[in-house]
């Protein structure tokens, strides 16, 4: 899923932008969703009710309680310091693998788009070739040769972001290399790197940014599922997709411990998304005007 490239503008001005931010209902509901989650990762750095690595067998699968407020898991660990836990291991995943597709593929996507011709040629083929390998066939290789881990659902995601942000880099920074503004650079003997920087740069971040939140949500999804298949993070790292992979053969006995990590993911995801549709809608110029 990409954006359109039409939101390739001058950036609204601060006061503007957040005086309509605050009406636009999309943008406040995945703001607040999103701030929770990060607000929890966050959270989990310094407090959790209980240590989300203690194992106390005598305490398994106990129901909600004045303790353990969503209860235990089989291991007898606490179900709300695991969330806490899993969201700091889900952030950390989606912002260091999305920072790796977002540098290499708008890089990739400005020379290409700068450069045209033959460099054009191969940059995009490589993009086209790169989306064959998805993010779960591109851990299962790593992991056959470096074996499971964090960071091999890092670098799994983030091969799996450049194409996308390549292509759409280079689509709107070509939309951008045809304005009259840029034209004029060039006959100002500007060469293409300062125009790329000076001119193309700027005028896409809008875009990058609106694109930014709705790929990290498909990292979160996906680092979900490498750790539900075991590629991903590994035990004793709380992951919410671990916590899925762990209450699957108790679905019937307590179906609770897969509602709660579900339910976290869904939150996560919704978040973005609604922040994603909310920031295109208030970085749109035409949507500008109209409001």
């Amino acid at each position: 899923m990409t954006i359109d490239a039409s939101l390739a503008t001058r950036p609204l001005p601060a006061r503007t932008f957040w005086r309509r931010a605050l009406r636009h209902r999309s943008f406040v509901l995945g703001a607040t969703l999103s701030l929770l989650v990060l607000g929890s990762a966050l959270l989990s750095l310094v407090w959790t009710p209980w240590s989300p690595y203690e194992i106390d067998i005598a305490s398994k699968l106990r129901p909600p309680s004045a303790a353990h407020w969503l209860g235990t898991d089989s291991f007898g660990r606490d179900i709300v310091s695991l969330l806490l836990a899993g969201a700091r291991s889900t952030i950390m995943v989606g912002i260091i693998a999305v920072s790796i597709g977002l540098t290499f593929g708008v890089c990739l996507g400005l020379i290409a788009s700068a450069k045209r011709g033959w460099t054009e040629e191969i940059i995009m083929r490589f993009a086209d070739f790169s989306f064959a390998f998805p993010a779960v066939l591109s851990a299962i290789m790593l992991a056959a040769v470096a074996g499971p881990g964090m960071v091999t659902s890092i670098v799994a995601i983030g091969i799996f972001q450049i194409p996308t942000l390549t292509r759409l880099a280079r689509g709107s920074a070509n939309a951008i290399w045809a304005r009259e503004f840029v034209l004029a650079a060039r006959a100002a003997g500007k060469g293409r790197f300062r125009i790329t920087i000076e001119h193309v740069l700027p005028n896409i971040l809008s875009i990058l940014i609106v694109q930014v939140t709705i790929q990290f949500a498909l990292a979160i999804l996906a680092e979900a599922a490498l750790s539900y298949l075991g590629l991903g993070t590994q035990p004793p790292q709380p992951s919410w997709g671990r916590m899925l992979n762990d209450a699957q053969t108790l679905l019937f006995q307590s179906p609770m411990l897969a509602v709660y990590p579900g339910v976290a993911i869904a939150i996560a995801v919704l978040g973005l998304n609604l922040l994603g549709d909310g920031l295109r809608d208030l970085l749109d110029p035409r949507l500008a005007r109209e409001r």
